[in-house]
């Protein structure tokens, strides 16, 4: 299965790579991150809790970052097993900044197997943009956060995600960009 788009943010590229390079900041973002810890250089163990249609589970696995060049792109390889089946695959992603906003273009191919290969391709694939959508939209407001810090010199204070918020986020962009295209 391959995935691929792009999400803008209100930030300069430097922030936006910044906050990608932290742990902390990646477990928030990731929907059902229930651990994430680094085991070497650019590689991390993580434990998820995610599901398509009625087949949900937790997936224990690895994900190493590679062929980093600050700040414009990176790859990602990852794995992962749950009593559901299996996930691997590759993706990347490269950031372009135009005038003050940064342009993550992504991409990657995803193969899974087991009984979560059962639900068919397009129920996957629209799995795959919603949680990638989710991610991006937990990204903007950690992103914002960071923003914030900077300007007024205060400590970063990470924003509250959580399943439901996130979820809240990413409906309402959707939203404006369905009634800015009106």
């Amino acid at each position: 299965m391959k995935i691929e788009g792009t999400h803008t943010l209100k930030a300069p590229r430097d922030i936006v790579w910044r906050v990608l390079q932290d742990p902390q900041a990646i477990a928030r973002c990731l929907p059902g991150c229930q651990q994430l810890e680094p085991e070497g250089e650019n590689r991390y163990k993580a434990v998820l809790h995610v599901g398509v249609a009625s087949i949900r589970g937790v997936y224990a696995g690895t994900f190493q970052l590679k062929d980093l060049t600050p700040p414009t792109r990176y790859a990602i390889a990852f794995e992962g097993r749950g009593p559901q089946g299996f996930a691997k695959g590759t993706g990347t992603l490269v950031l372009e900044e135009r005038d003050a906003e940064t342009f993550i273009h992504y991409s990657g191919d995803v193969q899974v197997g087991g009984p979560i290969a059962s639900v068919g391709q397009r129920l996957l694939q629209g799995t795959a943009r919603m949680l990638a959508g989710q991610f991006f939209t937990a990204l903007e407001a950690e992103v914002a956060a960071l923003q914030n810090a900077e300007t007024t010199g205060a400590p970063v204070t990470p924003p509250r995600h959580g399943i439901l918020r996130t979820f809240l986020r990413y409906l309402w962009q959707r939203l404006r960009m369905f009634f800015r295209r009106g």
